[in-house]
């Protein structure tokens, strides 16, 4: 699991979030989940867009650059919805409808992602 931290606003998004970086793990992603729980996520890489299709529940998604800096974001996006794509964007956070406003985070914050058992010890080091 890893543990995504808003350096920019000083704040933990989630401490829950688990890593797609396979084929398969991207192409099912949150498919055939009923939810996500506060703390939650799926941190997508790469990606430059992302749809909802056949899921059961809104997300809030997250637009990164290959530095971790919000570029897009959408908030509580419905099933059966798309994404715009962008070739800046390197990868994508999918969270609970609600953690965006609730982190007042915001196009150009500084996102840091680490491993969550480190990230007390290494809460500055990154995943890559």
């Amino acid at each position: 699991m890893l543990r995504v931290n808003n350096t920019t606003r000083g704040c933990i998004v989630g401490d829950r979030i688990e890593l797609a970086d396979t084929s398969m793990k991207r192409m099912f992603g949150l498919l055939g989940r009923r939810g996500l729980d506060a703390g939650g996520g799926l941190w997508i890489r790469p990606s430059s867009g992302v749809h909802t299709f056949f899921m059961a529940f809104t997300i809030d998604v997250v637009g990164l650059d290959s530095d971790l800096r919000v570029i897009k974001l959408w908030r509580c996006l419905a099933p059966f919805r798309l994404t715009s794509v962008s070739f800046k964007m390197r990868s994508v956070l999918e969270l609970p409808c609600g953690t965006v406003s609730r982190t007042r985070m915001e196009v150009g914050d500084q996102l840091e992602i680490c491993d969550s058992s480190e990230a007390g010890a290494a809460a500055g080091s990154e995943v890559s």
